[in-house]
C-alpha cells in the first residue's frame, strides 16, 4: 500500500512500508546509485520511481512515485524506474488529495501496487 501523499513541493506518493506507515524497513540498506545530476525540477520528472531514504546510503523497502513535474527534491534519491502505464491513475489519486484536506499525509483514495514489471530499454548508439 501507499501511505504518504504530498500535494505541495515534492509531488510524490510514498509506498513500500511493511506497516503501511512511514515506519518499517526490510532490515538491510542498499547504497545510493543512479542519482540525478540536476537539482530540483529536472531531476525527478512525473513518472519517476525512486527510493525513499533517511540519509545517504539508507535505501530499503520504501519508494516513491512522482506524479507531477516540478518536484523540488534534492538529487539524493536513487532512481530505479519510470512509470510507463498508469501515471493517469496515480494523478487521479493525487487529485483526490490527502485525508483531512491537508498537504501531506495518507491519500484520501487508497492506492495499492499489486504488480510491477520490467522492460529493457535499448541503449542509443
Amino acid at each position: 500500500d501507499c501511505f504518504r501523499l504530498t500535494t505541495t513541493g515534492i509531488f510524490i506518493l510514498q509506498c513500500g512500508s511493511g506497516t503501511n506507515t512511514s515506519v518499517g524497513s526490510p532490515g538491510f540498506t542498499i547504497p545510493d546509485e543512479n542519482l540525478p545530476t540536476s537539482q530540483g525540477r529536472n531531476g525527478y520528472p512525473a513518472g519517476t520511481v525512486a527510493m525513499a531514504n533517511s540519509g545517504a546510503n539508507t535505501n530499503g523497502s520504501q519508494f516513491f512515485l512522482v506524479y507531477k513535474n516540478g518536484s523540488k527534491l534534492a538529487p539524493n534519491y536513487t532512481i530505479w524506474g519510470t512509470i510507463v502505464t498508469g501515471l493517469d491513475m496515480l494523478q487521479r489519486v493525487a487529485a483526490a488529495g490527502v485525508v483531512g484536506g491537508v498537504s501531506e499525509g495518507p491519500p484520501d483514495q487508497k492506492f495499492v501496487i499489486t504488480k510491477a514489471t520490467t522492460r529493457e530499454i535499448p541503449q542509443a548508439g
